[in-house]
C-alpha cells in the first residue's frame, strides 16, 4: 500500500473537469484535465495541449511540470493527481517518476478509444503491476461527469482525435 491515501475529493476532480472542458471551446487538445494536490491544496492544474504544442503535452505531464516548478522539486511524493481520464502509459510513467503516490481518475482508456483516440490498451493497474510499485489507484471517480466531458467534446464538429 502507498505511504499516503486520501479519500478522493469531488472538488479536486471538478477542477480537472473544468480544465478539460476548456478544450471544448479552444480545441488545443483532447478533453482531458488534471489537477495535482498536496496537503489538501491545489498545487497545479492543466489541460491537454497536444494540438497546440506537441505529442507529449498531456494534461498530467503539464500539471507535473507546473507542480514541480511551483514546489521547486522533481519529487511530488506527497501529492495526489486527479485526471479526468485514466493516464496513458506516458503519463503513468511521468507520475511514477515524479513520485506521486495516488492517482484518481474518471473515465478509462476504453472510453477514449471508443471516441477515436489512439490509446495503448494498457491499464494503470497493469502498469503498476509491471513496475512493481505501490501507487494507489482510484478508478471511475465521478465517472458520469468525466464521461459527459468526453461526450460533449465528441459532439463538437471540429474536434480532432490523435
Amino acid at each position: 500500500m502507498s505511504k499516503i491515501f486520501h479519500e478522493p475529493n469531488e472538488k479536486f476532480m471538478e477542477i480537472a473537469i473544468k480544465w478539460g472542458r476548456k478544450n471544448i471551446k479552444k480545441m488545443d487538445g483532447g478533453p482531458f484535465g488534471a489537477c495535482i494536490i498536496k496537503n489538501n491544496k491545489v498545487i497545479a492544474a492543466s489541460k491537454n495541449n497536444v494540438l497546440k504544442s506537441n505529442a507529449t503535452a498531456h494534461a498530467e505531464v503539464l500539471a507535473i511540470q507546473k507542480a514541480s516548478k511551483k514546489l521547486n522539486t522533481y519529487s511530488l511524493k506527497d501529492c495526489i493527481i486527479y485526471s479526468t481520464t485514466e493516464p496513458c502509459p506516458m503519463c503513468f510513467s511521468a507520475i511514477h517518476w515524479a513520485g506521486i503516490e495516488q492517482i484518481v481518475f474518471g473515465t478509462n482508456i476504453n472510453d477514449v478509444a471508443k471516441i477515436g483516440f489512439n490509446e495503448m490498451m494498457i491499464s494503470n493497474k497493469k502498469l503498476r503491476s509491471l513496475a512493481k510499485i505501490n501507487t494507489t489507484i482510484t478508478k471511475g471517480f465521478l465517472y458520469s461527469k468525466c464521461k459527459k466531458l468526453l461526450d460533449d467534446w465528441n459532439a463538437v464538429s471540429n474536434h480532432c482525435v490523435y
